[in-house]
């Protein structure tokens, strides 16, 4: 049987797998109790296994019966600071912690990548590294996995890595979709402070009022990615995090506000930083406060390899049949830090629709209290993944 076959018949054993990660969902760089699970289900297979010292990941690395590269793919684990309203009878049983983003799909669909391939060892010409990766909601667990080393787990650089992502909405349930070049923007963190001095709500001119100031900033930024960038290299700013005050006739010493940013080239990235701060610091010293600016660059684009997006949309289209592949026409505004990985190795990273209704446009998106995915896709992701290292190696 070929690897879509063999993969339906691991369907009941992965939607468990899955539905037991839904249960215990864990945030950040540390998933002990994932961790685990990953390692049970990974138990008595042909694997190298070694698990990292800053974070709770495991890399396993698959030794294939013949010489050749070594090939990545990566599943990311953690959860995300929700809490759960789908109603399903394996919600999570941690309060306020849910799988929002699928990620316990991404983690089975590995493991289903990693049994499959096992199967087929002596037939893979080269090495297959499996990347099981906490920490991808904003804390660079794949800078930290590349720092301890996966990227050349296998005793040699990689030579091509791939990995997907599952929707809960905006792709048709089983369609894998893509695009050449920029797939999703790079991820900025804007972090503000405006210093003012408190008084009586009743006597402002006595006081030095950071709320007004801290507003004006808020929507001078709005309206500036409007008027300084060009709408065909974009820049999407939100802010999603404003304090300020204890009480309404108390004007407080100081306001602060949150901003994420995004965009796709390194000149655009380059110059929102500049124009945020100095747009800042102007309308601070113009009311004569004082402002504290911290700008991190967080995550950068998410850059396909021409090569190897027509590679993966090859595989999709001979396996599984041509309506099942989408090209997109725009890139995502999401982030994403697999792209840490395809900054240092070609490859690609695609997304497959898990909506559990037939009407995508319409379902809870991903990070949505209510997103529910459908694990009927369980099999065919990890027959994907199995099948591009195997093709790769070949």
């Amino acid at each position: 049987m070929g690897l879509r076959e063999d993969a339906k018949e691991l369907q009941g054993e992965l939607v468990a797998l899955r539905r037991e990660l839904h249960q215990i969902p864990e945030i950040g760089l540390s998933l002990p109790r994932t961790q685990e699970t990953v390692l049970a289900a990974l138990d008595g297979l042909p694997l190298e296994l070694s698990t990292g010292s800053s974070l709770t990941s495991v890399t396993a690395v698959l030794r294939g019966g013949q010489p050749g590269p070594a090939v990545l793919l990566r599943g990311d684990m953690d959860a995300l600071p929700i809490a759960e309203q789908t109603g399903e009878p394996f919600s999570s049983r941690h309060d306020g912690v849910m799988h929002a983003c699928g990620h316990d799909l991404h983690t089975a669909g590995l493991v289903g990548a990693a049994r499959l391939l096992s199967a087929r060892r002596d037939e893979l010409a080269g090495d297959v590294v499996f990347m099981f990766q906490p920490g991808e909601e904003g804390l660079d667990g794949a800078g930290h996995m590349i720092a301890e080393g996966v990227l050349t787990a296998a005793g040699r650089p990689v030579a091509a890595a791939y990995g997907l992502h599952v929707m809960s909405s905006e792709i048709a349930r089983g369609v894998f979709a893509s695009r050449p070049g920029p797939l999703m923007a790079a991820s900025d963190g804007l972090f503000v402070r405006v210093v003012g001095a408190g008084g009586h709500g009743s006597t402002p001119h006595t006081a030095l009022d950071p709320v007004p100031v801290a507003c004006e900033m808020v929507t001078a930024l709005h309206t500036m990615v409007t008027r300084r960038f060009n709408v065909f290299d974009p820049v999407v700013l939100t802010v999603g995090s404003f304090h300020a005050g204890t009480k309404r006739n108390i004007i407080p010493d100081d306001a602060t506000f949150e901003a994420t940013i995004r965009s796709f080239t390194p000149e655009a990235g380059a110059r929102v930083r500049e124009y945020c701060v100095q747009l800042c610091q102007s309308i601070a010293a113009a009311h004569g406060l004082q402002v504290e600016i911290r700008y991190d660059n967080e995550y950068p684009a998410t850059i396909n390899h021409a090569a190897d997006h027509e590679f993966v949309a090859d595989t999709v289209r001979e396996v599984f049949g041509e309506e099942r592949f989408e090209e997109l026409a725009n890139p995502m505004t999401g982030s994403e830090d697999f792209s840490r990985v395809l900054n240092n190795v070609p490859g690609a990273y695609l997304f497959l629709g898990a909506c559990v209704t037939d009407d995508p446009g319409s379902a809870p998106s991903n990070h949505s209290p209510r997103a529910a995915f459908d694990d009927s896709v369980l099999a065919d992701g990890a027959a994907l993944l199995a099948e591009l290292a195997m093709r790769r190696l070949h």
